[in-house]
């Protein structure tokens, strides 16, 4: 295995080396069985050393999303019972002011190429000194631990909060049962379908659930190489291709819809036949941008709807994906749906209701500070993350939406999602995002917010002339809002109640 970044490659014996000189720097920190360190890096190979090195102290480790606030990160710091934070020093330099004087804060300098992709000035040393501590000084002079391995404790993520403070998921520990990382290297064979020499390739942000899984599935196998890329770009992705004969990858929609936004020439300029393998999770892939995708690429792609607290649930290959348009996939082995109305009764094959899901993959888990909320999210040993679905005949899964994204207007209910996939297809739209805003007349009504094409315009005259035929005339859009930019993270992610801010009067 060797890890590439930064121009530079690591080789698998520098990397163990690193990781074990991370453990020794960490447990001088205070850290012991039991513990969390959070971490506020960018896409960088030390994210992966730190993780591997909670694995000799058996620790958590919270990857914490570095467009939150000072704040947001003090209040998930507090929550989680972090004591130690390592972070790249410009990020730690943005947030310092908010942190609390007890954090231990260990920084790292950030990489030439993050600076560049992120047009991110230099940070002077000075600004950080009298409270952080310098990680290259520690490891310079930290001896490799020469503790053996201990079972992993794994991630210790914080879901959005986007509708209120983010809360922890915290995965319950037994001393019976077996190393929860011989998971990932199931998963590296089985999901991520991974041979020797193979090539993953990683531009999403890590610090999210599912590229931070899949890294990690490649890393436990130790028989493939990774490549990470601070951000994805949409040329350089297709060029990175032809440059490192890359053969996996993690994509999701918002990435695909770039791509298949560029110009023909630019499409047709790079040899990407080495990639055979594509992964998406999170957001719902719209069937037209699949099929563009598996017409462009061949049938290379599958799809897996995932949450931070199950983990992966389902998958459906390219092939199922023509077949069942729309659909998300079967449960993977050994695991259960439940599709359940608002009394928790069950629904009829065909039938809409929120998602339940069985899945004893990753271990069970509770939320740090909502367990007022968790008999709600329960049902028979099956757990809902808020997803409204239904199952077909054959078992295949579909998801309508978000419950909180739900709309609804005149007492139908309207799902966002079905609404963007059929808008952005539309030629003068770049990106855009469907939500509902309160309404006298009707409850609520849609309102879409949307950034156009550079050198066009748009008009929800012209909005509505193009929905027409493609989805019901109750859902279409009620007001359009031009932006230079939507709030919206490298996983796609868009901060919906950024955009409802104006609103609120």
């Amino acid at each position: 295995m060797n890890i590439f970044f930064n121009n530079s490659k690591i080789g698998l014996e520098e990397f163990d080396n690193n990781v074990k000189k991370l453990a020794t720097v960490l447990r001088s920190k205070g850290l012991q069985a039991g513990g969390v360190v959070a971490i506020l890096l960018r896409n960088d190979v030390r994210q992966f050393e730190l993780i591997e090195a909670c694995r000799y102290l058996e620790i958590s480790f919270v990857p914490l999303n570095w467009h939150a606030t000072g704040s947001e990160l003090q209040h998930i710091l507090t929550d989680s019972g972090a004591s130690v934070l390592v972070a790249h020093a410009d990020l730690a330099s943005a947030a310092i002011n908010e942190l609390s004087e007890q954090a231990c804060i260990l920084v790292y300098p950030t990489p030439e190429n993050i600076l560049v992709s992120y047009n991110i000035k230099k940070q002077e040393k000075t600004v950080l000194e009298s409270r952080c501590e310098d990680m290259t000084t520690l490891l310079e002079n930290a001896n490799p631990i020469s503790t053996a391995i201990k079972p992993f404790r794994g991630i210790f993520s914080y879901t959005s909060g986007s509708t209120g403070r983010p809360k922890g998921i915290r995965r319950q520990v037994s001393q019976s049962q077996s190393d929860p990382y011989g998971v990932y290297e199931g998963l590296a064979r089985t999901l991520l379908k991974l041979e020797k020499g193979d090539r993953f390739y990683v531009s999403a942000p890590i610090y999210h659930s599912a590229p931070n899984a899949l890294s990690l599935c490649c890393i436990a196998a130790r028989y493939a190489d990774m490549y990470i890329e601070p951000k994805f770009d949409a040329e350089k992705f297709l060029a990175d291709i032809e440059r490192y004969k890359i053969t996996h990858t993690y994509i999701v929609p918002t990435m695909m819809i770039r791509l298949l936004k560029l110009p023909k020439e630019v499409k047709e300029k790079y040899d990407i036949s080495s990639l055979k393998f594509g992964i998406s999770s999170g957001s719902a892939w719209p069937a037209d941008v699949k099929k563009a995708m598996i017409d462009w690429f061949g049938p290379i792609f599958y799809e897996s709807y995932g949450a931070s607290e199950i983990g992966f649930m389902t998958l459906i290959s390219s092939e199922e994906a023509i077949k069942k348009p729309g659909s998300v996939g079967k449960i993977l082995s050994g695991g259960s749906i439940k599709i359940l109305d608002d009394d928790k009764n069950e629904l009829a094959v065909g039938e809409s209701g929120s998602i339940y899901v069985y899945l004893p993959m990753f271990g069970d888990f509770s939320y740090t500070n909502s367990a007022e909320n968790e008999p709600d999210e329960r049902y028979q040993g099956h757990t809902t993350v808020g997803d409204i679905g239904y199952v077909d005949a054959q078992g295949y899964l579909y998801i309508n939406d978000r419950k909180k994204d739900m709309i609804i207007s005149g007492g139908a209910n309207i799902f966002p999602a079905e609404i963007e996939a059929a808008m952005v297809e539309m030629p003068q739209i770049l990106d855009c995002a469907v939500f509902g805003i309160a309404d006298k007349e009707f409850g609520e009504k849609v309102v879409a917010a949307v950034t156009c094409q550079v050198g066009h315009s748009l008009s929800l005259q012209q909005v509505h002339a193009f929905l027409d035929g493609k989805i019901s005339r109750f859902k279409y859009p009620r007001q359009l809002d031009l932006h230079d930019s939507l709030p919206r993270e490298e996983s796609g992610k868009v901060f919906k109640q950024r955009l409802k801010v104006a609103y609120a009067s």
